[in-house]
């Protein structure tokens, strides 16, 4: 072999970005190469791409991009610099920052793009809904977000408005985990996600995509990103969801993943929630009627720990605070507040953080007691 040949692990590494990144080629092109090319990677990635690109069965259009390359070694070499510029990481089965789960998934793309921190093994949960619900459900989301990484299952969603985005606050709020998966390259924001992108990444989480840099979202896009979202999750909740929400399509990828769903029951006459109630009315999914349910399905316990005096873990800085304020006598917000750093928003959030931990307690007229 010629000394310039590449090792054949990191040549097939090369080969599998280049491939990836043209337009087409996709998870059935790929397994064509793969057959064709019998792990003959090394000499793939350094011969003219138009010297073997008729010999493998592609479709035309896709032939005829592929003809236009130099070599497999060069596209490679110009996707992780535009990655790079991008302060991105191109991770690729069983590199540490691949989702685990990711890699039982027949589909799961041969590399991610990355941005971010991926935490320790844990279990995760898959919170999705629809980015229309109805006035006041976003909180709802939130607070379950939260309660779900306060007793440690990691977020996933996929950064969309609405639904998405309150789940991923949710998690943040909690001092949780939380990935993101889009659908679109992690260069090619849309004005929502610049906004909650920067918040995910300062709290050390991830963000993920398939999509090399430069690519745009699309409607394609989409619903094709959702089998990353159930397939690194151990279970898929949805929260709220009409008849065509995008969230059933990741109800049919986690079907497809043998992925546990539970659906959040809503009220027969909300076109938000029509979409959970007919997964339920179907038996598509189990009803998910508390975080603990959701956490149970994701191979935890549910429970929470009893607090030890004087520590509380899991809670979020704010509500920490709030705690330690607390006593068996009931204390109006007012005193609270005037006692606290916090704002009033801030004082609230960190209440009911409590109130759904079942570490505090609010009798009329505003009065907070410790349980």
């Amino acid at each position: 072999m010629d000394a310039t040949f590449l090792p054949a692990p990191v040549a097939e590494r090369d080969a599998l970005l280049a491939l990836w990144a043209v337009p087409g080629v996709g998870s059935v092109g790929l397994g064509e190469v793969r057959r064709w090319a019998d792990g003959r990677w090394a000499d793939l990635v350094a011969t003219p791409v138009r010297d073997w690109v008729d010999a493998i069965p592609l479709a035309d259009a896709v032939r005829d991009r592929m003809r236009g390359l130099r070599s497999l070694r060069a596209v490679a070499e110009v996707v992780r610099e535009r990655a790079a510029q991008g302060q991105m990481q191109v991770v690729h089965h069983g590199d540490a920052g691949y989702p685990e789960r990711l890699t039982e998934v027949a589909d799961a793309p041969p590399v991610l793009f990355l941005r971010g921190t991926v935490g320790p093994p844990r279990r995760r949960l898959a919170l999705v809904g629809t980015r229309h619900p109805e006035q006041g459900f976003l909180r709802r989301a939130r607070e379950f977000a939260a309660v779900v990484a306060l007793r440690g299952a990691g977020v996933i969603s996929g950064a969309a408005a609405g639904v998405d985005r309150a789940c991923h606050l949710g998690a943040l709020d909690a001092g949780g985990e939380t990935w993101a998966f889009l659908g679109s390259a992690l260069d090619s924001l849309d004005a929502a996600q610049e906004r909650l992108v920067p918040a995910i990444l300062d709290a050390g989480g991830a963000i993920y995509s398939e999509l090399p840099p430069g690519i745009r979202a699309s409607r394609q896009t989409f619903p094709r990103r959702n089998r990353l979202i159930s397939g690194s999750a151990d279970a898929v909740v949805v929260l709220r969801a009409g008849e065509q929400s995008g969230a059933l399509h990741t109800v049919h990828a986690a079907r497809k993943q043998g992925r546990p769903v539970l659906a959040w029951p809503g009220e027969v006459w909300a076109e938000a929630a029509r979409g959970c109630n007919l997964l339920l009315l179907h038996r598509i999914a189990r009803p998910c009627l508390s975080p603990e349910d959701a956490l149970r399905a994701a191979g935890l316990d549910g429970s929470m720990p009893a607090p030890v005096p004087g520590e509380v873990p899991l809670l979020s800085p704010a509500a920490r605070s709030v705690y330690a304020l607390l006593s068996r006598t009931p204390r109006a917000l007012e005193e609270l507040e005037a006692d606290s750093a916090l704002g009033t928003g801030e004082l609230i959030s960190a209440l009911c953080e409590l109130e759904l931990l079942g570490l505090a307690f609010q009798s009329p007229g505003k009065r907070y007691e410790r349980v």
